[in-house]
């Protein structure tokens, strides 16, 4: 045993979120469900877990293509996955998507991440 060492686990990492299993049984009687998608997500996002976040997200600008909101929570799992090019892309769609429908605050937040995103 290392003196000195010790093992730290976030909550976290010893429960996940609540609200992941019961997203999921939605899911599972209606994968149409895109609030379910976007909820599941976000849920991912809290656990630090952006790959899965961004799986849910993608699935939920597929099921809905006009979820402005989706659009900037998939882009920023993608920013903190390293995948800028994809990241850029998403901000890219979502600020044409935002900017239909009117959402002028999902328009602004896309705009300044992909504005802040490197070269």
């Amino acid at each position: 045993m290392c003196r000195g060492a010790a093992i730290v686990l976030t909550r976290r990492e010893i429960m996940p979120n609540p609200r992941i299993e019961p997203l999921k049984k939605v899911l599972a009687i209606d994968p149409n469900d895109d609030v379910a998608w976007f909820g599941l997500g976000k849920a991912y996002m809290d656990d630090g877990n952006f790959e899965e976040a961004a799986k849910a997200l993608r699935q939920c600008v597929t099921v809905k293509p006009t979820y402005s909101a989706a659009y900037f929570a998939l882009a920023q799992s993608l920013h903190k996955l390293n995948r800028i090019d994809e990241c850029r892309t998403i901000c890219a769609t979502g600020i044409e998507v935002s900017t239909k429908n009117g959402d002028a605050m999902v328009t602004k937040n896309l705009e300044m991440l992909k504005g802040a995103l490197p070269s």
